[in-house]
């Protein structure tokens, strides 16, 4: 299998040695037919047809040799051959059998490819290849446009024989023989979304019952103390440390459902330009004992108050971590592409590996009195700007949270605008 590679160096050297043994034996013939006094032109004919003859054979060999390399050659190829088309057919049992609606689509929106999940959901079991996928959507319902030519991934609803559907739509765009594409990717969600909102609300409800029972039952207690007082005159002077009582928790359940209605109106961010020296300031006057660095050049971009509101969460956090205030440093990293990498950490007590694993989750708290609300508004408002936020313990003790968020330039959602314009193209 090795052999066919070098075929075709090897030729030329065989060809020349060949031809260079028909050569020494047609003279080697000559010579001794001379010898025996056979006239000339008869030695020279029987040296000619000679030399002829040797010069088939080698030929012969070289042919031999070279159609075996070629068939080995050509048992690999075919061996190739057969290796990718299996991958092939692998490939397609399986985006046929996923669950997912697949579709491929090029730049134009000619419909490369539909899987039968495709095929059902969108033309009712018909093959849609050729067809204009960006034309087709131009007709359909405006929350279905909205969410096939968005710029996001995301979870969209429609209404369909009178029940609302849930879907999550997922894109990805790339280049393939030197045309834009776009991979489309639905999935429906419509019973895992109901079973997930009917346990997020029992969850509620089990929360809110709590902090309402907390707080209802020693102010039922309280005012029944204020009837008593009431009917001694010689104890009135007590119902201001009732009242004070009643008034604190009043206090603490309106902060607490006050949180629930930040996280559920959460505003859509808006960023802007953030210049690093009056970021620094900001926060070394609220921080002073912190440590705050930033980059010394370039920009931020970000809707500073809600990103200032949730670095001020983590820096409240590392500061109620037990570590000594000059332990807690807040530092900025810009990268290349713009994207910003903003770590808080502290030297405390760390977190432990349960609360890791739940401290995004709303309502969970490991503090007397959270609400369970930071973190997640966190998380929230990090995922609002396209970025992520992580939590973890450090070496040598403490804890430190990384907010990443990307650059002013999106190159995704660059390409995803450049194929929402061919609506107009055939």
């Amino acid at each position: 299998m090795l052999e066919a590679p070098h075929a075709a160096p090897l030729r030329p050297a065989l060809l020349g040695m060949g031809g260079a043994a028909c050569v020494v034996l047609a003279l080697a013939s000559a010579a001794v037919l001379l010898a025996l006094e056979v006239p000339v032109f008869a030695a020279l004919g029987v040296a000619g047809i000679l030399g002829l003859a040797a010069c088939f054979v080698v030929l012969g060999g070289i042919a031999r040799r070279t159609e075996q390399q070629l068939a080995e050659l050509q048992k690999a190829v075919s061996a190739g051959r057969e290796a990718v088309e299996a991958r092939m057919r692998v490939m397609h049992a399986v985006s046929e059998a996923t669950p997912l609606a697949l579709l491929f689509y090029s730049d134009t929106g000619r419909i490369v490819y539909a899987n039968a999940g495709a095929r059902e959901l969108f033309f009712e079991g018909e093959s849609p290849e050729g067809k204009n996928f960006l034309r087709l959507v131009a007709e359909a319902p405006e929350a279905l446009k909205r969410a096939l030519l968005g710029d996001t991934d995301e979870l969209f609803s429609v209404e369909i024989g009178g029940q609302q559907e849930t879907y999550h739509v997922s894109r990805r765009t790339f280049e393939l023989d030197g045309e834009l594409h776009t991979l489309l990717i639905v999935r429906h969600l419509t019973r895992e979304v109901s079973k997930h909102e009917v346990d997020v609300l029992k969850k509620v409800i089990r929360v809110i019952s709590h902090e309402l029972n907390n707080s209802l039952a020693p102010v039922a207690s309280l005012v029944n103390s204020a009837r008593l007082i009431a009917k001694n005159p010689e104890h009135l002077g007590k119902l201001e440390r009732v009242f004070d009582t009643i008034e604190d928790r009043a206090r603490h359940l309106s902060a607490f459902l006050d949180g629930y209605a930040k996280f559920a109106r959460l505003p859509k961010p808006r960023p802007e330009k953030v210049e690093w020296p009056c970021f620094e300031q900001r926060f070394a006057e609220l921080y002073p004992s912190a440590t705050v660095s930033v980059p010394d050049h370039g920009f931020g971009w970000f809707d500073s108050g809600q990103v200032e509101q949730l670095l001020i969460n983590l820096v409240k956090n590392a500061n109620e971590s037990g570590c000594a205030a000059e332990d807690v440093s807040l530092s900025v990293e810009l990268a290349t592409d713009d994207s910003l990498t903003i770590e808080v950490s502290d030297r405390g007590k760390g977190i432990s590996a349960a609360a890791l694993q739940n401290a995004f989750l709303p309502f969970y708290t490991t503090k007397d009195g959270g609400s369970g609300m930071g973190l997640a508004l966190c998380r929230e408002v990090a995922e609002a700007h396209g970025g992520r936020l992580s939590i973890r313990n450090r070496e040598g003790g403490g804890c430190v949270a990384l907010l990443w968020l990307p650059g002013r330039a999106r190159p995704a959602e660059t390409k995803t605008a450049r194929a929402r314009l061919t609506l107009t193209r055939g």
